[in-house]
């Protein structure tokens, strides 16, 4: 495999081109194996535009042609081969940053972990978290297996991410203000990187690979040692001023008497916050020290004291939800919080208080914990630049065979 990818004949200008090639991935990345006569009904492009588009794709590594899945009376000629998404020849990178540790992986282009290490944070906060992780990167870009070439890295967390220029504008437990992480991880990497906040990164995940509601309207809440949520309509997620989609950590919970780093009580980030319940299990000797892996164990061994826990921080959790569906009214609502993941009764009870503290009265069905289980949040990093990909195929791809690579606009 050559050293870069091949370019494709397109200027920059070429708007339209780029849109139909997108048109023809995703729909191939929907329905595939695929014929490009199904292609066409689909997308509604001729058959010869959607044939020059699975040319460009295919030499981009972007589809395959499955010949073996030709068959029947009739199912003769280029029309009717199927094709694919390629997930042999390429792959992304991507790193979820968060309080504890990092999680890097390898993915193909259908979103699937081919390789995920977590890497402990050891408490680092500032430019230390950062510096263990530049050096190494090199060595865990090089795991990449089957001799897939990895075209760009995503890399997410909490807080405050602006994507156009890369940085993390304020991630508190981090202690990061105005972190230039694209460029650091650019250099360390040579590679095109696209950097987000880990609940739109998570939405964008969802409406790539996941449940078909999220392409109508979503909201996506993190609950994890930070508190995010992003929304998205009509498939693009919402990004706001200020780089936020909105800041959900501050709305208040009753009856809470927890103190936020804002210096108030009751706050949504200090309520529901997996900082806030790891002190509380260990404060009541659940648990030896506050972290995961100690409530996650006395959960699955039965824990009473556990349970009522985990039950209290997910009626807050279901109290939140219900105030931002009946701001929003979307058609999906997805949670990504490692109990309603470990056990769908946690959900469950997510969903009753959902119910009923709903003013619309909206079925709480429409509330699901994410599906990717400890692969999530390496799926969403993944996904901050497979977005990209599958957005403006041919404009990224070219953008990641320049020297030096950069996909800084295209989100424009």
């Amino acid at each position: 495999m050559s050293d870069t990818l091949p370019r494709p004949a397109l200027r920059i200008g070429d708007e339209r081109r780029d849109v139909n090639a997108a048109a023809v991935l995703r729909t191939v990345l929907d329905h595939g194996p695929v014929a490009r006569s199904r292609v066409a009904a689909l997308t509604g492009l001729s058959a010869s535009a959607v044939s020059r588009q699975v040319v460009d794709l295919i030499r981009l590594g972007l589809l395959g042609e499955r010949p073996e899945l030709t068959g029947g009376v009739g199912s003769v000629g280029r029309p009717q081969q199927p094709v694919d998404i390629d997930t042999d020849r390429l792959a992304v990178a991507g790193l979820h940053i968060g309080v504890p540790y990092t999680t890097f992986a390898l993915l193909d282009l259908r979103g699937n972990v081919l390789y995920r290490q977590e890497l402990s944070n050891r408490g680092r906060t500032g430019y230390a978290v950062l510096k263990p992780l530049l050096e190494r990167l090199p060595r865990l870009l090089a795991t990449v297996p089957g001799g897939r070439r990895v075209v760009a890295l995503g890399a997410v967390t909490g807080g405050a991410v602006d994507p156009e220029r890369g940085m993390t504008v304020r991630h508190d437990p981090l202690d990061w203000q105005d972190m230039p992480l694209g460029e650091l991880l650019a250099q360390a990497s040579g590679l095109p990187v696209q950097v987000d906040n880990h609940a739109r990164a998570l939405t964008q995940a969802e409406i790539l690979f996941g449940h078909p509601a999220a392409r109508r309207s979503m909201v996506q809440l993190f609950v994890g040692h930070v508190v995010d949520a992003a929304l998205a309509v009509a498939g693009v997620v919402h990004l706001g001023p200020a780089s936020a989609t909105g800041d959900v950590a501050h709305l208040p919970v009753p009856d809470s008497d927890a103190l936020c780093h804002c210096g108030r009580l009751g706050c949504l980030a200090a309520a529901a916050s997996d900082t806030t319940l790891f002190e509380a299990a260990a404060a009541a000797g659940v648990t030896e020290r506050p972290d995961r892996a100690g409530l996650v164990a006395a959960v699955r061994a039965g824990d009473p004291r556990a349970d009522r826990l985990v039950r209290r921080r997910s009626e807050v959790i279901g109290r939140a939800l219900a105030l931002l569906a009946d701001v929003v009214n979307p058609d999906l609502v997805v949670l990504t919080e490692t109990f309603a993941v470990l056990d769908p009764a946690y959900l469950d009870v997510v969903r009753a208080e959902f119910a009923r503290r709903s003013h619309l009265r909206r079925d709480a069905d429409l509330v699901i914990a994410q599906r990717r289980g400890p692969d999530a949040l390496a799926v969403a990093a993944g996904a901050a630049v497979l977005g990209v990909l599958y957005a403006r195929p041919l404009q990224a791809t070219a953008a990641a065979a320049r020297t030096p690579p950069t996909w800084h606009g295209l989100l424009r």
